[in-house]
Order: C-alpha cells, then structure tokens, then sequence
C-alpha cells in the first residue's frame, strides 16, 4: 500500500525562487524511478504543506490523522492521508497538493493492514506536532509523515521525512508519546540513482 516517494535534488533555479514548477521523482510500486512535474511554489514544495492536507481530511472524514504522503497520482501531486476516523474505521483521504480539495475519500479495507482497517492505538503527540518537532530539528518540507506501532498495537513513533534545504531527504523519528526528535539520518537510499 505504501509508496516510497523520492523527491530529487531540487534544481538551483528553484532554490534561488525562481521558477514556477520543479521536476519530482516517485518510486513507484516497481522501484522504478519516473519523474513527475508539478506546479509548485517558488521554494521547490508542492503549494499546499503537509498539514493543509491533514486539515482538508480531518474536515472531510472527523478523526485522527496517522499518515500523510505527498504521491504522483496521474501525473499530479497529491497527498495521501489515512485517518482513523471518528466511526472507529480507518479512511484513505486523497486531497489536491495543488489546491487543497478533497479529491477522494473510501474506507480501507487493506488487508495487509496491520490493524485490519480499524483505527489504530492513538499517540499523545499528533501528525501536526511531529512535524513541527521535526521541521525544528531539520528545516525544510515535510514529504511523508507515518505512525509507527509496535505488535501490540499501541502508537510507538513518528516517522517523518523532511527535504532539507539542502536537498537531501532526512528520516527523522519522534517519539509518540514525548514529541521529541530521537533519530535524524540523511536517506541515502533515494539519491535519484538506481544501484541495480
């Protein structure tokens, strides 16, 4: 179900602010790399954050967000989000990185899902405050935000991967409970070259 996104070295004209779209690689299901472009803002992020999007599923499907991923969806960026909704089901939102509307909400019934689609063990830190501890930690923009839990269902971390303004990708952890950033490693994995 997931799919790793790789967001590649973003190009000097569109560090320097110039330049209204930017080229942005995606992994796809295959792992194979295939660039997308997309109208972005002036600073290489797609026009609308991370929690824009959340905000839009929340407003859309009332719970709590435990993922969000900016994707390529038919040649456009969007963001994924799955909410544990109110109606103790988990809920796939697809909201417009563009625009910020809501392109498509339906209930998960994955079943590779490790909580069977229901909603999972609630965290004491939210999607928005792991963010923010991440982004203080490594400024940048936020590509993918994930709720981490052990076997027994209960929320453990964040995962949290943030384009640095340097354009390396970072993972970085936040603890579930406290809020504080407890790993920070550059993602060597996504450089844009294909090692096969």
């Amino acid at each position: 179900m997931k799919r790793k996104i790789v967001i590649a070295a973003v190009t000097a004209a569109v560090l320097a602010g110039g330049g209204a779209a930017t080229a942005v690689a995606f992994a796809d299901d295959d792992g194979h790399d295939r660039e997308v472009t997309s109208s972005v803002a002036g600073d290489g992020t797609a026009r609308v954050d991370v929690k824009e999007a959340v905000a839009a599923a929340l407003k859309a499907v009332p719970g709590t967000a435990t993922e969000a991923e900016l994707d390529d969806e038919d040649g456009g960026l969007v963001w994924e989000v799955d909410v544990d909704g109110s109606d103790k089901v988990r809920h796939d939102v697809t909201v417009d990185a563009g625009n910020g509307k809501v392109l498509d909400r339906h209930t998960d019934k994955d079943e590779d899902d490790d909580h069977g689609g229901q909603a999972s063990g609630r965290a004491r830190v939210s999607l928005d405050a792991a963010v923010d501890a991440a982004l203080e930690a490594r400024p940048g923009t936020v590509t993918s935000v994930d709720l981490d839990h052990d076997r027994d269902g209960r929320a453990q971390q964040w995962e949290v991967e943030v384009t640095a303004k340097d354009g390396k990708e970072h993972e970085l952890t936040v603890d579930a409970a406290t809020g504080k950033v407890t790993a920070d490693r550059v993602d060597d994995d996504h450089d844009g070259h294909d090692d096969d």
